[in-house]
């Protein structure tokens, strides 16, 4: 039959039961009010009283027509309080009564698209080191940075101080960043163009560069590189640097400040 209306959910329903101490009287206190006697289902010594002849009930107050005795067993049910829910009643509910597909366990839960996925988790692999000494830079050159083992990060034994190279499994978006500070005290502080990039299988993945167009002397810079990439099980990750002055000489990395991390993204 059509109805207006939300669809009722009544796939849970329990009926409440009290247990009596008795004993020679005919009053006794119900622990949920009812309308009236209709509303409980009264039992003595196991057999069910008729309503309105062998009890009364009004509010919380039973009245008995006779009364008990100390050793009769008294118990009603309350057919006016079925509780009708639309969740299961606690612990009714166990892993095996789930259904969904994947592997159904303590360490999973389950999503909106009836599938399984492990809960938490945290963002590795993870790798990160600092130059743990001063890197000579070859005056217009390309160089790799090596030798990134001061303060050391390698969840996944993935990162040898210069390389990190993707475990397999492991393949995803990864946040990876470089820093190089570059010195260029022993080239006559006239540092004049420095290019930092990631290298991704030995080619350039993303870059930063500064050039010095002014006529002051310049003999720090501090450049950093990062972004967010997807990487395959093998890729290889490094850091490499250009540098130049406006003579002839050769500028360093300078160890400490200059690093390179990065970790797995989880999605």
């Amino acid at each position: 039959m059509p109805f207006i209306g939300n669809q009722p959910a009544l796939s849970y329903t329990s009926f409440a039961k009290q247990d009596f101490t008795t004993s020679a009287t005919t009053s006794y206190t119900l622990d949920n009010p009812v309308t009236n006697e209709n509303e409980i289902a009264l039992f003595i010594n196991f057999v069910r009283q008729e309503p309105t002849t062998a009890y009364t009930a009004s509010g919380t107050s039973l009245t008995l027509t006779s009364a008990t005795s100390a050793s009769d067993d008294m118990y009603c049910v309350f057919l006016g309080k079925a509780v009708q829910t639309v969740n299961p009643p606690s612990g009714s509910v166990g892993i095996s009564q789930l259904s969904a597909t994947g592997t159904k366990d303590n360490t999973t839960f389950l999503r909106g698209d009836n599938t399984f996925a492990s809960a938490g988790g945290d963002n590795t692999p993870a790798f990160y080191g600092q130059l743990a000494s001063d890197q000579t830079m070859t005056r217009n050159a390309t160089v790799k940075i090596t030798g990134m083992t001061s303060n050391e990060i390698d969840t996944n034994s993935a990162f040898d101080g210069t390389t990190f190279t993707v475990p397999n499994g492991e393949g995803g978006n990864y946040y990876l960043e470089g820093t190089i500070v570059y010195d260029f005290e022993t080239a006559g502080d006239d540092g004049f163009e420095v290019f930092a990039a990631i290298y991704k299988n030995g080619s350039t993945l993303k870059g930063s560069q500064f050039m010095n167009i002014s006529t002051q002397d310049l003999r720090h810079v501090s450049l950093d590189v990062s972004g967010i990439f997807n990487l395959s099980a093998g890729n290889t990750i490094e850091l490499y640097s250009y540098s130049t002055d406006s003579n002839s000489g050769d500028a360093k990395a300078r160890s400490n400040k200059t690093s390179i991390g990065g970790y797995k993204i989880i999605t």
